[in-house]
């Protein structure tokens, strides 16, 4: 069987036997990307090579364009017991590690409640992109599919939605400015329900002097389409999905749940979730950037960690860095304000 993403890359399956993992193919020469084995059981990441397959390329030049590193020993986590495991006996409590939204304390409380030792930490070896579409932006009213913004090159023009939301994804020399802070065992089944479209990560941020934490935090990564369709939704895929064979010749449908995919996404008319066709939902965009900045006067942080953020938090293309996209086809997103409503939870 061969599945195929609207991305410059297709897995290949070479064989339909329980446990076998495919091989993945790439449109350029590229670094191996880290991508987990297929089993249910805790499984570690392992590097896959790519080769040239240039038919693919036109579509999407710039998808990975960095150098992007081999992250042996990262341990994904599959379902509900693989969360528990790393939970503490003394105390039942998980650490969560916060990239976006969850930089904000006050966020993060409207989420977890109960939460306890909100910190500051660093992520080596992870990169900020905003590359996937999240259904909770259509269902707050803050994303804008009507919003079809330009964008001209000597060689093509491409609309782009402003809908996305923000993921990370191993790279090579890059670093992170995070989060961390501890949740009870009760909360799990819930954050993991709410997060579905990520792969979950078990890392090991440092502090800001360098120190790397004894204990592992879990960590929302980037995951695929197909993995979501396969492992993530169980029974059949509802008929709508299967039209959309017609709409996006390099996506062939897995058998998956189609209650779940539908009342998650359909119903807002998206067809893929990871993508390199999007850019950020606009109000999320600038919660994040004062969040940051809310959150490193409260810390008593140097300005170079936003301008790590500024500089090494890129758009789906993996080039484009924000202070970028901010200056030119952003500009105007960090005087614009959030919807009353949500001023509390997207304030900054």
């Amino acid at each position: 069987m061969t599945t195929s993403l609207d991305f410059p890359f297709i897995l290949w399956t070479s064989s339909r036997g329980r446990g076998r993992t495919g091989r993945w193919r790439h449109s350029r020469s590229l670094s191996s990307l880290a991508f987990p084995t297929p089993h249910r059981a805790i499984a570690t990441y392992t590097a896959l090579h790519f080769v040239a397959k240039p038919d693919r390329w036109a579509s999407s030049p710039a998808l990975y364009s960095g150098d992007v590193i081999n992250h042996s020993e990262l341990t994904e986590l599959h379902d509900e017991s693989d969360f528990e495991k790393l939970a503490s006996s003394n105390d039942d409590l998980l650490s969560i590690c916060g990239f976006g939204s969850l930089l904000s304390e006050r966020s993060a409380r409207s989420t977890f409640p109960d939460l306890i030792n909100f910190r500051v930490a660093r992520l080596n070896g992870f990169r900020r992109v905003f590359a996937h579409v999240t259904p909770v932006f259509f269902e707050r009213g803050i994303a804008k599919p009507e919003t079809m913004v330009n964008i001209n090159s000597f060689l093509s023009s491409a609309f782009f939605q402003e809908i996305s939301g923000l993921s990370v994804e191993p790279c090579e020399g890059e670093s992170l400015i995070v989060t961390v802070f501890e949740i009870h065992r009760s909360e799990i089944p819930s954050y993991i329900k709410r997060e579905i479209e990520y792969r979950f990560l078990a890392v090991f941020p440092e502090t800001l002097d360098g120190t790397p934490f004894t204990s592992p935090a879990v960590l929302c990564a980037r995951y695929s389409d197909e993995e979501f369709l396969q492992i993530r939704c169980k029974d059949q895929v509802h008929e709508i999905l299967n039209k959309l064979i017609d709409l996006f010749e390099d996506l062939e449908i897995i058998p998956g749940s189609k209650e779940m995919f539908f009342e998650q996404y359909g119903r807002y008319n998206i067809h893929k979730i990871w993508r390199d066709d999007v850019f950020p939902c606009r109000v999320y965009l600038r919660h994040c950037c004062k969040t940051l900045c809310s959150l490193l006067a409260a810390k008593s942080l140097s300005d170079a960690a936003y301008n790590d953020f500024l500089d090494h938090t890129f758009l789906a293309d993996r080039k484009t860095t924000i202070r970028e996209y901010l200056a030119t086809t952003g500009s105007g997103i960090m005087e614009e304000e959030p919807p009353e409503s949500l001023k509390a939870r997207y304030g900054g």
